[in-house]
């Protein structure tokens, strides 16, 4: 199994592991993002239990999960790996084991139990539902093995609660299930695609689980729902309070993009709701985001501002996946290293509001307003939920 990813300065930051059989064959290892963008201009070195060493090169890698998968160059294919397990079958009590690399010293394990499961609240990524572990896990933990008893992956350690940096007995893991998706794309070579609901979902507060009259402070509101989107086709409404998804309780929203993202494109989910004050179901096609159209997106250079930016209109998909509450605009999408928009100061996320005294609805108009050439450049821009405003010399 292999045991660290460490870049050619020897950070040793954490431990990765080869999951599966056809993984092994090819040399896939499972890590976290966080790990490999350490040193990210270095080289990235294998160091398997052995001792033997590969480079490896990044084929996958996602911020908003923290999964990252890599792949051994060269070798002769003989890896050890692990199978994956089904990480829905994890139950509170169960045994497990921890395998990591903590503080540089070598491959260690660690042995607790689940602790609890479903944990959504613990970092930003907006697909969550972690498994808490008592087993102890320290920095350099991040991306190693949470192995059971049948000695196969249940889940990828990746953060701590802890005041002092070490181990407190509050560990979690991403749950294999969705560490599968990642793997069987890199096998594949199909991009991740996640499924998209359409619809704007809120946690369930206490004071929001008191104002509905519900029993407890669960499951995910939705505000709303977008015109011709899944959501919508399935019969979801405003209002509605999900509270699982084929079968399995959410939490919260976060609860809600796991569990579908789990299930996979093309397949058809039974979602429960209580719909004024009463239980209902609706069956959800799990389908892609629309394709942004070639109208919809810019990459603006030019004697302005905003040279070096890809700007979106604000598509309903997009909004979404930036958490953004508009649906009507314009969005940087992404902003290039070292361009007169990074040195500005604008921000992957920020809405365009208005240049000068026009407000805008389409990339084309804002197209049209840079070209103006004003002495002086007047931006109001939202993010998240402040409101800017920019003046720029012309």
């Amino acid at each position: 199994m292999a045991v660290s990813a460490n870049s050619t300065t020897r950070f040793c930051a954490s431990s990765a592991i080869a999951a599966g059989c056809r993984a092994s064959e090819y040399g896939v290892i499972v890590t976290n993002t966080h790990v490999v963008k350490v040193g990210a201009t270095s080289e990235i070195r294998i160091v398997l239990a052995d001792r033997r060493e590969f480079d490896a090169k990044v084929v996958l890698q996602d911020e908003k999960t923290d999964i990252s998968i890599l792949r051994i160059e060269g070798g002769d294919g003989n890896f050890p790996s692990l199978k994956i397990d089904d990480s829905d079958a994890v139950e509170v009590g169960d045994l497990v084991l921890a395998i990591g690399n903590p503080f540089g010293v070598g491959q260690t394990v660690t042995s607790g139990i689940i602790s609890a499961l479903g944990r959504s609240e613990v970092g930003r990524a907006d697909i969550q539902a972690y498994i808490q572990t008592d087993a102890p896990i320290n920095p350099g933990n991040s991306g190693g093995a949470l192995v059971d008893m049948k000695g196969q992956l249940i889940g990828i350690n990746t953060a701590i609660y802890s005041g002092s940096g070490g181990s407190h007995g509050i560990g979690f893991a991403i749950p294999s299930n969705l560490v599968r998706l990642y793997v069987d794309s890199a096998l594949t070579g199909k991009k991740i695609q996640r499924p998209w609901l359409g619809a704007r979902l809120d946690s369930i507060t206490r004071d929001i689980a008191e104002g509905l009259r519900l029993g407890r402070p669960s499951g995910a509101l939705v505000t709303r729902v977008h015109k011709g989107s899944p959501a919508a086709e399935a019969g979801l409404e405003p209002g509605d309070v999900i509270t699982s998804i084929d079968g399995h309780d959410v939490l919260d929203a976060r609860a809600v993009n796991y569990r579908l993202a789990t299930r996979g494109l093309g397949m058809r989910v039974r979602v429960e709701v209580i719909r004024k004050g009463r239980p209902a179901f609706v069956m959800l096609m799990l389908q892609p985001a629309p394709e942004i159209g070639r109208d919809d997106v810019r990459n603006l250079t030019g004697d302005h501002p905003l040279d070096g930016a890809r700007v979106s209109n604000l598509l309903p998909h997009i909004a979404d996946e930036l958490d953004i509450d508009d649906i009507q605009g314009t969005v940087i999408l992404s902003v290039r290293s070292g361009s007169v928009a990074e040195r500005v100061g604008f921000r992957a996320g920020d809405v365009i509001v208005s240049v000068g005294d026009s407000q805008l609805t389409t990339v084309l108009e804002l197209e049209r307003m840079l070209n103006s050439r004003p002495p002086l450049w007047r931006m109001f821009i939202k993010r998240g939920r402040q409101s800017l405003q920019l003046q720029v010399p012309g």
